[in-house]
């Protein structure tokens, strides 16, 4: 894989982490309410308000998004991407798990719009497992 996929994946995932990481940490009645935002609210379908585990799940998204920003400033060190992309996939994949479990609670739309975000972030964490390229060297003759 090359470094500009690496650099997408990892810009994406820690923008993920942040958006979500924040917002649930910092106010975690309206991220409750209102998550993902842009209209759509996915949250209260799947059980009551929790402010401690709101903020918990804002814990670990910031965290997430901080190791993620460190793989993004070392982005040729494979041992240290491989892993972020390892983590964010254990977690996507059990997240995704759940909930294609539970798209009975939303409308079409929006159980389309959870498989296809979640999918993505799979998809994104997985292409991190992939080793560098090498360096392509130009062979002039």
């Amino acid at each position: 894989m090359n470094s500009k996929i690496r650099y997408a994946s990892l810009g994406l995932l820690a923008v993920t982490g942040l958006y979500t990481g924040v917002w649930a940490y910092c106010s975690p009645t309206s991220w409750y309410a209102n998550f993902p935002g842009l209209g759509l609210s996915w949250l209260p379908q799947l059980g009551p308000y929790n402010e401690h585990l709101a903020k918990d799940a804002g814990a670990m998204f910031l965290a997430l998004a901080f190791l993620t920003a460190i793989a993004l400033r070392s982005v040729h060190n494979t041992r240290l991407v491989q892993t972020t992309g390892a983590v964010w996939l254990l977690f996507n994949v059990l997240h995704f798990s759940y909930h294609v479990q539970h798209l009975d609670m939303y409308n079409t739309r929006d159980q389309i719009l959870n498989v296809v975000f979640l999918a993505a972030l799979i998809l994104l964490a997985a292409l991190l497992l992939f080793p560098a390229l090498p360096a392509r060297q130009d062979r002039t003759r």
